[in-house]
């Protein structure tokens, strides 16, 4: 054997005893002994205090899915018991996070190329420990030393598994106190199984398919301060690293009074990058989603809705929630359409048509003002919600508006409704309603109703902006039938007679009463061929009119030709241009004044016998004292000083050309309300002279 033959068997063999004593070493080293440093390199990592605090241990073994020569290669196996993670100063709980266990293999070969491979990660028993303060501070933020350029390594991790894990929040700003507890699924189960065929195939589209469901959670505590239980599936771990890849979620929840379910797809569930989800939801009232949502809505009897919401949670302007094809119910009415909840500058906006089939007023009343008699969710609104009892025996609502809650959103919804179900008292058939709140200021432009064979057209205009709120209506109301205004009444059933008005009044104030008390506008109304009787106003509660009917024609039912007034709001104070009724016996005109900031009234209501018929009253009625508590009586003077009857009467209403655009219409029939107000139109003649005078 040759010199330099010698030398190389040395060299070979000292290289493979160096071999054999670094494996050697290697699996019978105690990495127990490298925890001080594992622990040191982590925790300067992390910004936290790491600690292994049980047994580390390395077994190295070989895989048997490696192909050809690398089959050889020997992986490391390694155990870690009894792992934390410390919390932040602040923070109540001693940890972040604890592990019971945790082991992966590590493939060796990838590490000459700067990977880290890890086939699979087993961890035991995570649980966690997430806190955030009222002033933002989260201690699931970690403040990461500098390290200059971006790390060159890269870390690939195939498969996360784990037997059951405990996820703690305590959160001041979303005022939660939740504890979910994880458990994997016995068996991965498939999207389409727990969505639905139909819904699956619309998720998967050209987008990746959604991957299965591989852990069940179940939730209870307290969100918004409100009790919070429920239970539903995810999907695995790895499927939050791919962004593109939708992440399966499943959730029945219990808000308060609010139960929602969810099926559906988060896309970049890591930066929640958007929803695809059908969402259902049924609570007792939409007013107890104001604290989960921070949308204003109203007191409302018990709803349900079923429909697709999708999301885009990183638009550059901010969050859009699109709540699409929804079918819904609110008491016995349903709702159907697209809303759209966009969390933009300077306020968020809630856009929407919508559309019912049916609509009862006892479940619409919230949307127009009208209380359901239900309890508000919100415990903090209750004081602010009861209503208002007016003082010193006034009797105009003195319920302070809810205007506050206006600047917190805008809003841009459209409604129509096909038919409306209604009692006898309010003739009802069809809405359509277009609503836009904009930074405090509400409008209802149109507001149009089907009513007893007409149409109502309004515009109101509430501007909320300001500490007083200031308010227009706008209304036409064309073609009312009295039949179908007063179906309890079996005279005004015969009678082909319509109602005919506009309003334009605008006023100031924060409740009905303060508005009313400030108002300033016109109000004109027509009523032909009608009916008047005792029984009518008892029927309407009106006790003066009562009184003034028994009066003017005792028990029986009159018949009015024309009914006519034109009225003039100025601060609150109504003074009547014209206010008459022209009846088969006679004409009857009133005048004075109506003020509804001091709630008083003064009027004089004087009756003119017609042509020689006879007419009972002498002498006209006076109505005096506050609208809670009126005084009706008859004047005591005599005949003559009533003027000159219907030549007094044709100077007092010559205004009545205003009211001539009321006259509807008709190709069939006269209104008899036209030669009342053309009559009113001509100049009086002055009474002949007295004789001997």
């Amino acid at each position: 054997m040759t010199r330099s033959r010698k030398i190389a068997i040395g060299i070979v063999g000292g290289a493979a005893l160096l071999v054999a004593i670094l494996v050697v070493v290697i699996a019978t080293f105690d990495w127990n002994r490298a925890k001080p440093f594992i622990n040191e390199r982590a925790s300067a990592a992390i910004g936290r205090p790491f600690a292994i605090n049980g047994d580390l241990s390395v077994k190295w073994t070989r895989e048997p899915d490696e192909g050809g020569w690398r089959v050889w290669v020997p992986w490391p196996h390694v155990i870690a018991n009894d792992i934390s993670v410390g919390n932040a100063p602040w923070a109540k709980a001693p940890q972040f996070a604890t592990l019971k266990r945790g082991e992966f293999s590590l493939a060796p070969l990838p590490l000459l190329r700067q990977r880290v491979v890890i086939r699979r990660i087993q961890l035991t028993e995570p649980a966690a420990n997430l806190e955030r303060l009222a002033d933002g501070r989260a201690n699931w933020e970690f403040t990461l030393p500098e390290t200059g350029e971006p790390s060159p390594w890269v870390l690939d991790i195939n498969e996360i598994g784990f037997d059951k894990g405990r996820v703690g929040l305590v959160d001041e700003v979303l005022k939660a106190d939740l504890n979910v507890q994880v458990d994997p699924l016995g068996k991965p189960v498939p999207f389409a199984d727990v969505a639905g065929a139909a819904f699956a195939a619309e998720e998967g589209g050209a987008a990746p398919s959604p991957r299965d469901y591989v852990f069940g959670w179940k939730v209870e505590g307290k969100y918004k301060g409100l009790a919070t239980k429920g239970e539903g599936k995810v999907g695995g771990m790895l499927a939050l690293q791919d962004a593109k890849q939708p992440f399966p979620v499943q959730a029945d929840v219990a808000i308060g009074g609010t139960k929602a379910s969810i099926t559906g797809t988060l896309t970049d569930p890591v930066n929640l990058g958007a929803l695809d989800l059908r969402l259902k939801l049924a609570g007792a009232s939409m007013a107890q989603l104001y604290p989960l949502t921070g949308v204003t809505l109203p007191d409302t009897p018990p709803y349900s809705t079923d429909g697709h919401l999708v999301a885009k949670l990183r638009n550059p302007g901010g969050a859009v929630f699109e709540y699409k094809d929804f079918n819904g119910k609110v008491g016995n009415s349903d709702l159907h359409g697209d809303i759209t909840f966009a969390l933009g500058q300077p306020r968020p906006k809630l856009t929407g048509k919508l559309s019912s089939r049916q609509l009862r007023m006892v479940d619409l009343g919230p949307l127009i003002g009208v209380p359901s008699g239900k309890v508000a969710g919100a415990e903090t609104d209750k004081a602010k919600d009861a209503p208002a009892k007016p003082k010193g025996g006034k009797v105009l609502p003195t319920q302070a508006f809810r205007t506050d809650r206006w600047r917190d959103m805008d809003a841009d919804v459209a409604l129509d409704a096909g038919r409306i179900v209604h009692d006898s008292k309010l003739p009802l058939s069809d809405l359509s309603v277009h609503l836009v709140l904009q930074d405090g200021k509400l409008t209802l432009e149109p507001l149009r109703f089907g009513m007893a064979g007409g149409t109502i057209n309004s515009t109101i205009r509430l501007d909320g902006s300001s500490a007083t709120l200031t308010g227009r209506v706008d209304i036409s109301a064309r073609r009312l039938r009295l039949k179908q205004l007063f179906p309890a009444t079996p005279a005004m059933q015969k009678t082909l007679g319509e109602l005919n008005g506009d309003m334009a009044v605008s006023g100031t104030g924060n409740s009905v009463a303060a508005l009313l008390g400030t108002a300033t506008g016109d109000v004109k109304m027509l009523v032909n061929d009608g009916v008047i009787s005792r029984s009518l106003m008892e029927i309407a509660g009106l006790n003066v009119g009562n009184y003034v009917v028994s009066k003017l024609f005792g028990d029986d039912e009159v018949k009015i030709n024309c009914g006519a007034a034109d009225l003039e709001m100025k601060n609150g104070v109504m003074t009547p241009r014209v206010f008459v009724f022209d009846t088969e016996n006679a004409l009857i005109s009133i005048t004075g004044t109506a003020d509804f900031k001091n709630e008083t009234v003064d009027m004089d209501i004087t009756p003119s016998s017609k042509g020689f018929r006879i007419f009972s009253l002498r002498s006209p009625l006076y109505v005096r004292g506050t609208f809670g508590s009126p005084d009706v009586g008859v004047h005591v003077l005599p005949l003559a000083a009533r003027g000159a009857g219907m030549v007094a009467l044709g100077v007092l209403l010559t205004p009545a050309a205003g009211l001539l655009a009321l006259v509807a219409p008709s190709t069939t029939e006269e209104n008899a309300c036209g030669p009342l107000l053309e009559q009113m139109r001509k100049p009086p003649k002055a009474p002949a002279p007295a004789k001997g005078k």
